[in-house]
């Protein structure tokens, strides 16, 4: 590689590290207050009324990604690949098309789930409980759809603060401060529901207000922006990523509406303890993902197909070692976090998050093989990969929820997972000759596991753990991999610039503590 390539990858690299550092903060931030919100939720009801909640978010969410229509992939890549081609006058028309399309749709959307709320709790689910939940969420879909795509067009322009600060961290944090009048109060479990609107509304309005001040476009709603062409073509290329996201959306909420049809709501409450502690396995890589797709996105603008190969290599081995001792601590220790945040009423979920935990590491190993391809223009293979698995990941839990419960469930999640990423990674060494699996990551992963096998074996027989343990646990998980990295030289040239930019970083946030 010549100075100018290194110099172009190093760029590219410190775009998607800066990006990804900065979502990965908010996000890390912006999960614990979204976790603390469902625990609040969960202490406050009963497992059952916990499990109304989680279906209840479910709908939402899944509706949400149905009013995106596509456009939270579609719109950052449009804009991003606009932008490599120098095309001004495309980007200033994609980005009111984007709010208008999304707003109207979450509008209409949430008109349908009012409207059949009582079929969908009674006919459904058979909970009729679960009726007014629905009727109360279903005003929130048109807000969280703004607050999504808003978010999704600043990141067509390399800016992912609106991500981070919205998306991420205000929504999840003012649901949580809203919830405590519940608890202070003894009001009604049915106030939550009302109070997870007002959190959607209130960052929906302040996120508008931002972009009306810092959009770096004109933004000049068109009246029907349907007739514009340059409209068309953005919907054209997000409606196959809305059937992505949509397919996606099943794969991680279907065990949640299952669970809810062939067992019960307490069965939901008990598998919702163990998804987002497993969760938070994704986080980096969700991180790396909303700077990643539009860089990508804006070097295959400009045809520059070798930084593109080396920055996925480069990030997929960050991933594994970011994310490996955190997945040892929810693998290796279930049964403390489970009772450390929800109780011990929830302990039957503790090999659910084991398997979960796996799924979520091997999606992490895979690496942004997905967002590789829609930035590579490949939005209908990703549309058929994704229908494929969602149709897998429906009959297994048919099969394995009645005689499995949540377990069952756990495994049809992981299956469904694992293919869909082996599907891609297949079409992506085709396209490209791109593999997530180098040598760099390999070495010191066959070295480091071993090694904490060993050393689990001797202590666990000895001790029994508590969850203040657990920090320096995985203190040490992290200090023993990056040794063992060093030691079977599974460093390359670029992780310097990754280091490098995490120390200002980390030199930068500590500079603002210190002058406060």
């Amino acid at each position: 590689m010549n100075n100018q390539q290194a110099g172009k990858l190093d760029e590219s690299l410190v775009k998607i590290t800066k990006g990804a550092g900065i979502i990965f903060v908010w996000s890390l931030v912006g999960h614990i207050l979204a976790l603390l919100g469902k625990v609040m939720v969960a202490r406050i009801g009963s497992e059952s009324e916990y499990g109304v909640f989680s279906i209840a978010f479910a709908v939402l969410s899944f509706c949400t990604i149905i009013a995106t229509l596509g456009l939270e992939q579609g719109s950052p890549r449009s804009i991003a690949f606009a932008r490599g081609q120098k095309d001004e006058m495309k980007v200033y028309s994609l980005v009111p098309a984007s709010l208008q399309f999304s707003f109207l749709a979450g509008v209409l959307v949430g008109i349908i789930i009012f409207t059949l709320s009582d079929n969908i709790a009674s006919g459904i689910f058979n909970d009729s409980e679960l009726s007014l939940p629905l009727k109360v969420i279903a005003f929130g879909i048109p807000f969280l759809t703004l607050i999504t795509v808003t978010a999704s067009v600043f990141r067509g322009f390399d800016m992912i603060k609106p991500k981070a600060y919205f998306q991420e961290f205000l929504r999840n944090a003012l649901f949580p401060v809203f919830l405590i009048p519940i608890i202070v109060l003894d009001m009604s479990f049915d106030m939550v529901f009302y109070l997870l609107n007002a959190s959607l509304i209130l960052t929906a309005v302040i996120s508008i207000v931002y972009t009306l001040r810092k959009l770096p476009s004109p933004l000049k709603l068109a009246s029907n922006p349907i007739n514009n062409p340059i409209a068309k073509e953005l919907l054209l290329f997000s409606l196959p990523l809305l059937a992505v996201a949509m397919m996606q959306m099943i794969i991680m909420w279907i065990d949640t509406f299952m669970l809810g049809i062939l067992r019960s709501s307490e069965d939901v409450g008990l598998y919702n303890a163990a998804h987002p502690l497993a969760q938070i396995i994704s986080m980096p890589l969700t991180a790396i993902l909303l700077m990643y797709m539009p860089v990508v996105s804006y070097l295959f603008g400009q045809g520059e197909m070798k930084e593109l190969q080396r920055n996925f290599s480069i990030l997929t081995k960050w991933l594994c070692m970011s994310t490996l001792p955190l997945f040892l601590i929810l693998f290796l220790f279930p049964d403390v976090l489970i009772n450390l945040f929800f109780g011990a009423g929830y302990e039957e979920a503790e090999d659910t998050l084991r398997i979960l935990s796996l799924g979520f590491i091997f999606n992490n190993i895979m690496g942004p093989n997905g967002a590789t391809l829609i930035a590579l223009g490949r939005p209908q293979f990703m549309m058929w990969a994704a229908f494929a698995t969602a149709v897998i990941n429906i009959v297994l839990n048919a099969i394995l929820i009645p005689h499995m419960g949540i377990e069952g469930a756990a495994i049809a999640s992981v299956v469904a997972l694992t293919s869909i990423n082996i599907v891609r990674c297949i079409k992506l060494y085709a396209i490209t000759k791109i593999q997530p699996l180098s040598k760099n990551l390999v070495k010191p992963f066959l070295y480091f596991m071993p090694i904490v096998v060993i050393i689990h074996l001797l202590v666990i027989n000895h001790i029994d753990p508590r969850w203040w343990m657990l920090p320096p646990i995985l203190v040490f998980y992290y200090i023993a991999y990056l040794a063992v990295t060093w030691l079977t030289n599974g460093f390359d040239r670029e992780d310097a610039t990754v280091f490098l930019i995490f120390k200002q970083m980390i030199q930068k946030v500590y500079n603002r503590i210190m002058r406060t």
